[in-house]
């Protein structure tokens, strides 16, 4: 086993320990040290980080701070690991009721295993400007931007949402580790960067009812928090930031607390959801609604470029339908330059679509094996070849059932000229080991766009 490495151990940055307080202190270009705010143990907003520089993995996988709570709930002990967190996958027989929950009425996810970070200081929006493909200088106090970061060749890292907390505190959470590279990036700027993810736990409050279900907790209006805003506030008497963001594609919330508050925020939610029809859900309805929202997942529609081991496997944020999302008015950022190169050279060579495919041709495939057509409720995550007159042409991701939509959807990875709705191609589909081609059209994404969502 190798040895552990201290993440800031980098040129031009160095932690100084005291007996009661970590200091973050960074050589400019000139040589001159720079102290930053003292950020172990400190308050960051609402949570109290215990450790401000951590080791970038988790060996042991354990539950969250909500497992004395899910794992009671957890009636086929089915878990997965979720960045060594143990996640439930579904806690009832089927996690259908659990996504009509999400569609329905409100539900409730574990979410906690997402890396969280709080960076902070006179420079914090400068950081945080440099990294992201978003203008950070048109981020607003109370607002929240979804977003990707890239290396320097453009290629994408990882995405996820950045929080503006106060003029100088930001929230940024990931699907991976990236204390390392917001280090690296933070070269000469006063501004401090504390991992907070294991001393923040989050709960995902989706459905219909979510609002109505908050505002019961809360006794607070919410219905004036727009879509993507940030609000501080008290659950069931606990402090607790609440995001109006999700993964779901519905209405909804994200609750974030300290860690030793979770288990009385997930009772004080289910107290004040029970009228509603609150249940929770796991990953496996969390996941079929997120493909219907068109809503991508790392190390399924792409790999960050940060452990692809070949040149296909990292992916532009154009070719992952987040080039709306790379600002060229703004500041430089990391990958700025390659990205301009990829688009004065015509664009990416390819381009995310959505896909529905074709039941008779499902059907058909089966009907070769005697076997009527069986389709698994969980997402198939593995890459499927994509044809297009029997020629490979690209590949298909996250096919499900669509049980609002009765059809069965996923993503394309497509070359633009096959990208366009109405385009016909194939996808394998295995049946007793052998594959066979199912015909499907491209669509439009997202496959299912609620009004609700940003009412």
């Amino acid at each position: 086993m190798p040895a552990l490495q201290d993440e800031h151990a980098l040129p031009g940055l160095r932690q100084v320990r005291g007996s009661r307080e970590a200091v973050v202190a960074a050589a400019d270009d000139d040589g001159v040290v720079a102290l930053r705010h003292p950020v172990s143990p400190s308050r960051i907003g609402a949570y109290t980080t215990r450790r401000s520089l951590p080791l970038g993995g988790r060996g042991v996988t354990v539950g969250t701070a909500f497992h004395p709570r899910t794992s009671g709930l957890n009636q086929k002990l089915a878990w997965g690991e979720w960045s060594g967190y143990l996640s439930a996958q579904v806690y009832a027989d089927f996690h259908d009721i659990e996504y009509n929950a999400i569609r329905e009425a409100v539900a409730v996810i574990d979410v906690s295993p997402l890396y969280k970070y709080v960076i902070a200081g006179p420079d914090a929006g400068r950081l945080v400007d440099r990294v992201i493909t978003r203008d950070a200088t048109k981020l607003a106090v109370g607002q929240v931007y979804y977003t990707p970061w890239c290396d320097e060749r453009g290629r994408v890292i990882d995405d996820g949402t950045v929080t503006r907390r106060d003029e100088t505190t930001y929230f940024w959470t990931a699907a991976d580790p990236s204390s390392r590279w917001f280090s690296m990036n933070a070269h000469g700027l006063d501004v401090t960067i504390a991992d907070v993810s294991e001393d923040v736990a989050a709960l995902a409050l989706q459905g219909p009812r979510a609002r109505e279900v908050l505002e019961a907790a809360t006794r607070q209006d919410w219905s004036d928090l727009g879509y993507f805003r940030h609000r501080r506030t008290e659950v069931g008497g606990i402090e607790t930031d609440v995001t109006r963001t999700g993964y779901t594609g519905d209405l909804g919330y994200e609750l974030w607390v300290d860690t030793e508050a979770a288990v009385e925020l997930w009772d004080a939610v289910f107290e004040a959801g029970g009228p509603f029809g609150i249940r929770p859900a796991g990953i496996r309805a969390l996941d079929v609604a997120r493909v219907e929202a068109g809503l991508i997942l790392i190390e399924v529609e792409y790999t960050s470029s940060r452990i692809a081991r070949a040149a296909e496997q990292e992916y532009s944020p154009f070719e992952i339908g987040l080039g709306r999302m790379v600002d060229f008015a703004k500041a430089d950022f990391v990958g700025r330059r390659a990205l301009e190169l990829e688009q004065a050279g015509g664009g990416p060579g390819r381009r995310l679509a959505g896909l529905e495919l074709d039941w008779a041709g499902i059907e058909a495939v089966f009907a070769r094996h005697d076997l009527p057509p069986e389709v698994s409720p969980m997402v198939h995550r593995d890459p499927a070849p994509a044809f297009k007159q029997g020629r490979l042409v690209g590949r298909a991701t996250s096919l499900t059932w669509s049980p609002t939509l009765k059809r069965m959807i996923g993503f394309a990875s497509l070359p633009p000229y096959l990208a366009a709705p109405g385009t016909r191609v194939s996808v394998e589909w295995m049946v007793e080991g052998e594959p066979g081609k199912v015909p499907a059209t491209v669509v439009e994404l997202p496959f299912l766009d609620l009004p609700r969502k940003r009412a």
